[in-house]
């Protein structure tokens, strides 16, 4: 005679099998390509935007001719641009990471990806910095590509806003050695408003105090954030705690970005990619 914990037995691995294959699917399948479309405040107690000013941040995009994998083909890419056009943004920033993998293991081709990021459209420009991807890639090659596209490249630079007291900084890759912090911020006159950004949150760390908006990407948020812990890992010298969303440090405030794309492992889970608003 079997009894009633031997007839549960197969029900709990079979529920067990069929919750570990929908966890599979959602984590592989669905979550990586679920994106997410934030709305985050550009202002601050602390400081004030123009009045009406929309700026868009896109990092980590991760362009692949091998999507089933590292999940960002051009036809995924260009429907995210036009996703983001639509939402009308005044400025548009790109806190590297363009293209997936490291140089012979991606077959797309720097300047086929810097057309299909050419067609983000800002009124007030489009700017990017160079991550750690595009520099294993070629950080010459990418910069002079999304240049021939009319994507301001700001490798620890600044340049002023058309029609704003507001300056635009690019702080170079600290997890390749090309973060100058200071550099980038030199030529910004004192007590001006700065949007700035980079591609690894690290900088944050050591960057003088600005007033304005500062974004990065790189972390991904972890890929997998779990409840009431947050992100397994964070790549790079950032600590976790920076992995995602808004973060303090020395009077300044940031936002980091989980990014588009998929690094290592094509797994999400709590963690969905997403470009972000901030008006």
């Amino acid at each position: 005679m079997r009894t009633g914990a031997g007839r549960r037995g197969p029900r709990v691995r079979i529920a067990a099998a069929v919750l570990l294959l929908a966890l599979a699917v959602w984590t592989v399948v669905i979550e990586p390509r679920w994106v997410a479309a934030r709305v985050e405040p550009l202002g601050s107690a602390q400081w004030q935007p123009p009045a009406g000013l929309k700026v868009a941040m896109a990092g980590d995009w991760h362009l692949t001719t091998r999507s089933a994998w590292r999940v960002t083909s051009a036809e995924r890419a260009a429907r995210i641009v036009e996703d983001i056009n639509a939402a009308q943004p005044d400025v548009i920033l790109l806190p590297g990471d363009f293209l997936a993998g490291s140089g012979d293991d991606e077959a797309f081709s720097i300047e086929d990806m810097a057309a299909v990021l050419g067609r983000l459209k800002a009124p007030q420009g489009v700017y990017a910095v160079l991550g750690n991807h595009d520099w294993w890639h070629d950080g010459e090659r990418t910069a002079k590509a999304l240049a021939a596209q009319g994507i301001h490249v700001l490798e620890n630079a600044s340049v002023r806003l058309p029609g704003h007291d507001l300056w635009v900084v690019g702080i170079g890759d600290d997890s390749t050695g090309h973060s100058e912090a200071d550099k980038a911020l030199a030529g910004v006159p004192k007590g001006a408003a700065t949007l700035v950004m980079m591609h690894d949150p690290f900088s944050f760390a050591t960057m003088p105090r600005t007033q304005g908006l500062v974004v990065a990407s790189h972390t991904h948020g972890g890929q997998i954030s779990v409840p009431g812990y947050g992100a397994l890992v964070v790549p790079g010298r950032a600590p976790r705690e920076w992995a995602y969303g808004w973060v303090a440090h020395k009077g300044n405030r940031m936002y980091v970005t989980s990014g588009l794309g998929v690094s290592i492992l094509p797994v999400r889970f709590n963690m969905r990619p997403e470009w972000v608003m901030f008006q």
